[in-house]
């Protein structure tokens, strides 16, 4: 089994695929590596791509704390490092997305660009107070709650019994845990907190947002972008837009790939 020891406690799975300029690809809460499976076996015909389960989530480490997105970032700059890979474009869904811009903020250059799939950083302070109040009375209940405004109208069916499925085998402390470590007091993935943080990004970015997440796209829109960033929202689509139109989702990161390593040459 492919692990890398990234702290004292923390041992990180991760499986890595093709060859090729390398990519990155992080999952979001309570979900794995294989989240990623569709994407990732489109861009492992010409790329390098590296899949781990961050700590706390699929066969990586489960730990007490250590969940905040600072934490976790460091961890993916010493799996980078394990694997001798000096950049990669960073690929983050949903609690990844935060992980990646952390990347991008704090080790600029080992993230050539960034893809973003439905960020959930920027959360409204008010809702992040509510959510984790309720998260402390009882973790599953919250999370499944969270995970059905997830979903479209168009949404397959299957999603909601896996990430069900999911959610019931994952230990409440946990679920909580990482919920506290990103919207928590102070924390990343409050706006209150986000918005100057992720001015800081340099790379270029290509974010794309559901349909049920307009108006956390028109926010990111409001943050500033460079020349080569994008910025697409999905309509029909919910949070796994990846997962739903896996083919969609695979041209339009290549075509931008594509122009941006073009501009890079």
């Amino acid at each position: 089994m492919a692990t890398v020891v990234v702290s004292d406690d923390v041992e990180v799975f991760f499986s890595d695929h093709g060859r090729g300029p390398s990519v990155l690809m992080l999952h979001g809460w309570t979900c794995d590596g294989a989240d990623w499976s569709w994407p990732a076996g489109d861009l492992a015909v010409d790329h390098r791509v590296v899949v781990p389960d961050l700590r706390g989530h699929g066969r990586s480490t489960r730990t007490v704390d250590g969940y905040g997105a600072r934490a976790r970032a460091d961890d993916m700059v010493r799996l980078l490092g394990h694997l001798a890979i000096e950049h990669a474009v960073v690929v983050g869904h949903s609690m990844g997305a935060i992980v990646a811009s952390v990347m991008a903020v704090e080790h600029p250059d080992m993230v050539s660009a960034l893809v973003l799939v439905d960020p959930k950083y920027g959360l409204p302070d008010a809702r992040a107070e509510s959510l984790t109040a309720a998260m402390k009375l009882d973790p599953l209940k919250t999370a499944r709650g969270i995970f059905d405004g997830f979903y479209a109208a168009e949404s397959p069916l299957w999603q909601r019994v896996w990430h069900d499925r999911r959610l019931h085998g994952m230990p409440d402390s946990v679920t909580a845990a990482v919920f506290f470590a990103m919207f928590g007091s102070d924390t990343l993935g409050r706006r209150s907190v986000e918005e100057a943080y992720l001015a800081r990004r340099k790379c270029p970015i290509l974010a794309i947002y559901s349909g049920i997440a307009v108006e956390a796209a028109e926010w990111e829109r409001s943050l500033g972008h460079g020349p080569q960033d994008q910025i697409h929202v999905w309509t029909g689509a919910g949070h796994f837009l990846h997962q739903e139109r896996p083919e969609e989702f695979a041209r339009l990161v290549r075509d931008w790939l594509c122009q941006f390593h073009s501009s890079d040459a």
